[in-house]
């Protein structure tokens, strides 16, 4: 006896629908979301982006540009002298720990960012 179609198959009463595990699943979820081109489509219409440039201009109206005028500025910085297990490397001229040092070359040390 036939009772129902589903998905082009017809079922008898009771019998359960087997399983194709190679397709790929939807949940219900992923039934109801739009497409990315319908997304897409609704943001141009809308016209949400003048809003976006108001804030983008405000926010940087808080930066200050570099270059700026700091002449009235202090600062403090407290500077170490290379302690005994440092070296200066001798291609990008920052200090390292011992442990950075890659080799020598003509006496002069080079740290393992720039041996490679």
């Amino acid at each position: 006896m036939l009772v129902s179609v589903r998905n082009g198959f017809y079922m008898k009463k009771g019998q359960a629908m087997a399983t194709d595990y190679d397709a790929p699943r939807k949940r219900d979820e992923e039934e109801n979301e739009d497409s990315i081109e319908e997304l897409q489509a609704r943001r141009a219409e809308s016209s949400g982006s003048s809003e976006v440039e108001q804030d983008e201009n405000e926010a940087a109206e808080s930066f200050e540009l570099p270059g700026a005028d700091l002449s009235n500025e202090e600062l403090s910085v407290r500077v170490l002298p290379r302690q005994d297990d440092e070296f200066t490397c001798s291609v990008c001229f920052l200090v390292h720990h011992r442990s950075q040092l890659a080799y020598e070359e003509d006496g002069q040390p080079v740290c393992t960012d720039c041996a490679i």
